[in-house]
């Protein structure tokens, strides 16, 4: 059994609780517990979070834990020196240290990221950056991990974080099969963007948001002004003044960042070849493709792909999930 530690404090981010529901779900899938979660504080006790909520935690001791996680709070915290000296014997003590959102500033604060690539909420990439310079902060990140320190953004990524420590621990089936249970939409790779295309896009009234819900389901397709303009009940040129006055850019460039949101959450979650990769959402060939990622990241997409491979630290496969893989790959080629 893996002993797992939640390092709480006053004023803590409720989204721990979800974090914490991933190794829950996963003792309830196996039938067997192998997490044994523990939420810790310094003089342990009850702590109460950024809503109210009251917890019992126990006080740091020095009994091993396989992994420590630091949880955030909705503004970053000053740690106090028990906190740091605590964080600062974790990877000497822990297999695996780890932060969600604001959390990053306490391992920071201990010394535990000099040098080490790392990652936080968008909104507080840029202060983390400031106060720790010789941290080497990576802002648009889901998670990052560095030498078995990890780091993630900030709320649902929590979630994206304990699901690469499950996949890592026991396999992508059993992560898999967990993200299924708590209804995920799709698990995101570390190097995935903490912001989507389409969020970034934010349009404000349903017949642009349905157009551009028809170009995601049809990226594979070439797109044309009028097609979308069709999906929104508009003429062309209605279309395209409307999509320019709620999205600020043109239709051609949001359907590129939609095109490379897809292609590069296909790079990091599999294997496919990259002309596949290029036609099926819609760049027709593997040098467009290329012109658009360095555009987009300064980066040609296999650069991103080793990038992505490197981090998740999985490179074989178990025979069920091959199988799985073969099988949506071959789909993938034939469509």
């Amino acid at each position: 059994m893996q002993r797992v530690g939640f390092v709480l404090f006053e004023g803590f981010h409720v989204i721990i609780f979800a974090a914490v529901a991933v190794f829950e779900v996963v003792n309830r899938t196996l039938g067997e517990a192998r997490y044994d979660v523990r939420l810790l504080s310094e003089e342990g006790g009850v702590v109460r979070s950024s809503i109210g909520v009251m917890v019992h935690t126990e006080p740091f001791d020095e009994g091993p834990f396989d992994t420590l996680i630091v949880g955030g709070e909705a503004d970053v915290m000053s740690p106090s020196r028990a906190l740091l000296e605590f964080v600062r014997k974790a990877p000497r003590i822990s297999r695996r240290v780890a932060s969600i959102c604001v959390g990053a500033f306490t391992l920071a604060a201990g010394g535990v990221l000099d040098g080490r690539r790392a990652t936080t909420h968008w909104a507080f990439a840029r202060e983390l950056q400031m106060q720790f310079p010789n941290v080497k902060v990576e802002a648009d990140r889901i998670f990052i991990e560095d030498d078995g320190v990890w780091t993630s953004a900030g709320m649902t990524a929590s979630i994206d974080l304990m699901l690469a420590f499950v996949e890592r621990d026991i396999g992508p089936e059993v992560s898999q099969a967990v993200a299924k249970t708590l209804v995920l939409h799709h698990r995101r790779a570390g190097g995935q963007s903490q912001l989507s295309a389409l969020l970034q896009l934010e349009p404000k009234s349903d017949r642009i948001q349905k157009a551009l819900s028809f170009a995601r389901r049809n990226l594979h397709k070439r797109l044309a002004v009028e097609d979308l303009a069709r999906a929104a009940n508009l003429s062309g040129r209605q279309f395209t003044r409307a999509f320019m006055a709620e999205t600020g850019q043109s239709p051609a460039k949001a359907i590129e960042k939609l095109r490379i949101e897809a292609a590069r959450l296909l790079m990091e979650q599999g294997r496919h070849p990259m002309e596949v990769i290029a036609r099926e959402t819609g760049f027709a060939d593997r040098e467009r493709m290329r012109r658009a990622f360095l555009r987009a990241f300064g980066q040609p997409p296999l650069a991103i792909r080793r990038t992505a491979r490197a981090e998740s630290g999985i490179h074989t496969m178990t025979p069920l999930a091959a199988s799985v893989f073969s099988k949506e790959s071959a789909a993938l080629v034939q469509k």
